[in-house]
C-alpha cells in the first residue's frame, strides 16, 4: 500500500535583530501546519552568508537592523539569490521605505502589527506568485503610480522590453496589472511552471530582480 504524500512545509527565513521577535517569529511559523522556520539570522551579514546555500521559499525581512538596512541586504541578496522572494516586515509605512524595498527586490510589504493569520496568508500568497501589502501601504502604491502617471512627458519603454517575445509581454502586463502566477496561468491557458520559467526568462531580459522594478520598466518610468 503507497503511503500518503506529506505536503512539503514553505520554508521560511528570519532577518531580525530583535532577538525577542525574531524568537516569537521562528515559533510562531514552526507552530503552524505546513510552515516550517529553516533558519534565523539576527541581521543582514549573517543572511547574506548562508541564505544562497540554505534557499528557503520566503524571506521576511526587518528594515531598521543595525550594520546594514533591511532595504540593502534585499539589494544584495537578490544579486546572489534573485528566485528567492522577500517579504518586508517592519513598524515603517512610510513611502520612502515601502519604495525603497521594492525597488531593492522586495516582493510584498506587510506591517508588523499584521495578525498571524494575515501573516501566513502573505508567506503562503507569495510562493504562489503574489505581492502581498497591507491595505495601508497598497494604497500607497496605487497613489504613487497615479501620480507618476500625471507627469506630463510621455513615458518611454525600457529599450530591453522590445527583446521580449509576445508571450513574455503577456505575461509581463499581467504581471504589471498584480496578478499572482495562478491567475496568469489560469488567464493564459499554461501551467504555473511555464509562468514561472517565463518571469525569470523577462527578469534576465530586462535585468531586474523584481516584480516592481520590471513593471516600471514596462510602463517607462
Amino acid at each position: 500500500m503507497n503511503k500518503p504524500r506529506v505536503a512539503k512545509k514553505i520554508q521560511v527565513a528570519v532577518v531580525e535583530d530583535d532577538a525577542g521577535i525574531r524568537s516569537s517569529l521562528a515559533r510562531m511559523i514552526d507552530s503552524s501546519p505546513g510552515f516550517q522556520c529553516r533558519a534565523a539570522y539576527p541581521d543582514g551579514l549573517t543572511a547574506l552568508k548562508h541564505i544562497p546555500g540554505n534557499r528557503p521559499d520566503v524571506v521576511l525581512m526587518d528594515i531598521n537592523m543595525p550594520g546594514m538596512l533591511g532595504t540593502e541586504c534585499v539589494r544584495r541578496l537578490k544579486s546572489v539569490a534573485p528566485d528567492v522572494p522577500v517579504l518586508m516586515l517592519t513598524v515603517y509605512d512610510d513611502s520612502e521605505q515601502i519604495f525603497k524595498s521594492l525597488q531593492a527586490g522586495a516582493t510584498g510589504y506587510l506591517l508588523k502589527r499584521t495578525p498571524k493569520e494575515k501573516l501566513l496568508e502573505a508567506i503562503r500568497e507569495i510562493t504562489e506568485g503574489g505581492a502581498p501589502m497591507s491595505r495601508q501601504i497598497a494604497r500607497r502604491v496605487v497613489r504613487f503610480f497615479q501620480e507618476i502617471n500625471q507627469v506630463p512627458a510621455v513615458p518611454q519603454r525600457a529599450p530591453e522590453v522590445n527583446t521580449l517575445t509576445e508571450r513574455e509581454e503577456q505575461v509581463l502586463a499581467l504581471l504589471a496589472k498584480g496578478h499572482a502566477y495562478k491567475e496568469i496561468a489560469g488567464l493564459l491557458g499554461i501551467s504555473f511552471e511555464t509562468v514561472r520559467s517565463y518571469v525569470r526568462t523577462i527578469y534576465d531580459k530586462l535585468h531586474v530582480h523584481s516584480r516592481t522594478e520590471a513593471t516600471l520598466k514596462y510602463l517607462g518610468h
